[in-house]
C-alpha cells in the first residue's frame, strides 16, 4: 500500500464533511468499522491519512459475522494485516449470525446487523471510546431511499441515514458517516489510486435481499432509462425532506414539552405536526410504528387500537398516547327496555341516558317545532305504541334520513368517527324491528314527517 502526505480531493472533501456535518473535533478517540471491503477500506486510509493532522487516536474494530465460511476468515484476515501495518490496534467480535437469527424470528441482515452494533458500542465502551466511524456513502443511501419508499416510509426514513447519529445499542456513543455524499465511483477510483487491497462480498450479487435487487436491478434501469444522475437527484430529494421532517420532529417536540395550558390544541396543530407527536409518542412506549397505527390514534380519539399482541394504545382528546393492556369494553352491552307509549308523554332512563316523549295532534302536523340537538320529531302513527330502547347490537343496520336504503350502523359509526369504546354507550330505539332513531345520528327516512303526518312524536333525549 502507498501512503501519500499530501491531500487527495476525496481526502479533502470527507475532511470538511468531518469538520462541518460529522463535527469530529481535534483530538478525538475514534473507533473504525472495517469490514475489509472496499467502503471501509477507504475510509480507514483517508482516516489514517488525516489522524496525525486532527491529533485523531484511531483503533480498529471487525465484526466477522461466519456467514460465508473461508471467505469471512479472509476479511477478517486482511483486516488484521492492514492494522498491523498501520500500526492501529484492532478488535475482532465473531458470532453465529445465522443461529441468532433462527432464535430470535429476524432476517439475516437484521441479526447481522443487531450483532454487528452490539460488538461495535461494546468495543467503543471498552476502550472509553464515543465515536464510532462507518463506511456507509452515497449509493447506500440511494438504495436505502428507495427500499424504504417501496415500504411506505414517512419523512423520516425518506431522509435517510444521517451524518452523526446515536448508537441503536447505546445512546452515549455516537456514529458518525464520514463518506455519505461520496458514491462509490469516488471510492473505487480513491482505492486504485493508492493501491488498497480489499475484499469483495460475492453475496452483494445474490438477487435474494431486497436490497441487492434495488442495487443491481432497479437502480440501473433508472439511470439507463431515466436519470442518469440518479444519485445527486435522490441526495437533493433527501436533503429537502430531511429538513422538513427535522422541522416538524423539533415542533413535536416543543409541543411535547410544553405544559399543557400553554400549547395549542393538538387538533389545531398541522397535520405533520401532529403526526409526529403521536409518532413520537408511539416509539417512546417502545412500539413498532407504522403509518397505519400513527393515523388511526391521530384521527380519533379515546379509541383503543391494536398496538401488536395483547397491547392497546389510546388518545386522549389531549394528544397524549397511553397504552392499555387490552381493549376498553366489548361492543356489545346486552341492556334494553321494553316501552309501551300509553298517554300523551312519558319518561324512560336507560343507562344514563333520560328520553322524554310527547304525542303532538290529532289535527293534521304542522312542523312548528323543528328539530335540534337533543330532539328529533317523527310520525308518531309509523312509529306505534311498542318499542324498544337498547344498546346498538352489531349487524344492526340502520337507514338514516335522505339516504335510499339501510347500511350497517357499524359503518355509519365509523365514517362519523365515533371512537369504538363511545359506541357501545349509545341507544338505539327499534319499532316493528326496525331501527328509527340512533342516538347522534340522523333520525331514519322512513319515519321522517310528511304530508300525510297526523300526529308527532316528539322525542327529546338528554345524556347525564
Amino acid at each position: 500500500m502507498a501512503y501519500h502526505d499530501g491531500m487527495t480531493s476525496l481526502e479533502q472533501l470527507v475532511a470538511a464533511g468531518l469538520r462541518e456535518r460529522a463535527e469530529l473535533r481535534r483530538g478525538a478517540k475514534l473507533l473504525v468499522a472495517v469490514s475489509g471491503g472496499l467502503d471501509s477500506m477507504v475510509l480507514l486510509h483517508i482516516l489514517h491519512a488525516q489522524a496525525a493532522l486532527q491529533g485523531w487516536t484511531l483503533s480498529v474494530a471487525h465484526f466477522n459475522h461466519q456467514l460465508r465460511g473461508r471467505s469471512s476468515d479472509l476479511d477478517e484476515q486482511l483486516v488484521r494485516r492492514t492494522a498491523a501495518a498501520l500500526k492501529r490496534p484492532v478488535t475482532v467480535g465473531r458470532a453465529d449470525v445465522r443461529a441468532q437469527a433462527r432464535t430470535v424470528g429476524l432476517s439475516l441482515e437484521m441479526a447481522a446487523r443487531q450483532l454487528r452494533h452490539e460488538f461495535l458500542a461494546r468495543t467503543a465502551r471498552t476502550g472509553e471510546i464515543s465515536t464510532i466511524a462507518l463506511a456507509h456513502h452515497a449509493d447506500d443511501q440511494v438504495e436505502l431511499f428507495f427500499l424504504r419508499l417501496l415500504r411506505g416510509a414517512g419523512g423520516e426514513g425518506l431522509a435517510g441515514m444521517k451524518w452523526r447519529s446515536p448508537s441503536p445499542m447505546d445512546k452515549q456513543i455516537t456514529l458518525i458517516r464520514p463518506l455519505l455524499d461520496q458514491p462509490k465511483t469516488a471510492l473505487a477510483a480513491y482505492a486504485r489510486e493508492h493501491g488498497l487491497g480489499f475484499r469483495t462480498d460475492a453475496t452483494n450479487f445474490s438477487r435474494v435481499p431486497p436490497r441487492n435487487r434495488v442495487r443491481n436491478e432497479l437502480l440501473p434501469l433508472l439511470r439507463k432509462h431515466y436519470q442518469p444522475g440518479l444519485t445527486r437527484t435522490v441526495l437533493r430529494v433527501m436533503e429537502i425532506v430531511g429538513a422538513e421532517s427535522d422541522l416538524a420532529g423539533a415542533l413535536a417536540a416543543e409541543w411535547l414539552a410544553g405544559r399543557a395550558s400553554a400549547r395549542p390544541a393538538f387538533a389545531g396543530l398541522p397535520v405533520a405536526v401532529q403526526r409526529r407527536v403521536v409518532h413520537c409518542q408511539i416509539q417512546n412506549l417502545g412500539l413498532a410504528v407504522d403509518f397505519d397505527l400513527v393515523e388511526k390514534l391521530r384521527l380519533v380519539p379515546r379509541q383503543s387500537v391494536n398496538a401488536g399482541g395483547n397491547l392497546f394504545a389510546v388518545r386522549d382528546s389531549s394528544g397524549r398516547v397511553k397504552l392499555r393492556p387490552k381493549p376498553l369494553a366489548p361492543e356489545f352491552n346486552p341492556e334494553a327496555l321494553d316501552l309501551e307509549l300509553t298517554g300523551s308523554a312519558g319518561v324512560f332512563l336507560l343507562a344514563g341516558v333520560k328520553v322524554r316523549w310527547t304525542l303532538a295532534g290529532p289535527e293534521p302536523w304542522t312542523p312548528r317545532l323543528r328539530p335540534r340537538p337533543g330532539r328529533e320529531i317523527f310520525d308518531a302513527d309509523r312509529v306505534g305504541t311498542t318499542l324498544v330502547l337498547r344498546h346498538w347490537r352489531p349487524g344492526d343496520r340502520f337507514q338514516p334520513l335522505g339516504m335510499k336504503s339501510a347500511v350497517k350502523l357499524q359503518d355509519l359509526f365509523t365514517n362519523a368517527r365515533i371512537p369504538r369504546e363511545r359506541r357501545r354507550d349509545l341507544l338505539v330505539a327499534e319499532a316493528h324491528g326496525e331501527i328509527f332513531w340512533v342516538e347522534e345520528l340522523r333520525m331514519a327516512e322512513r319515519f321522517k314527517l310528511s304530508k300525510t303526518t297526523k300526529r308527532g312524536l316528539v322525542w327529546r333525549w338528554r345524556r347525564a
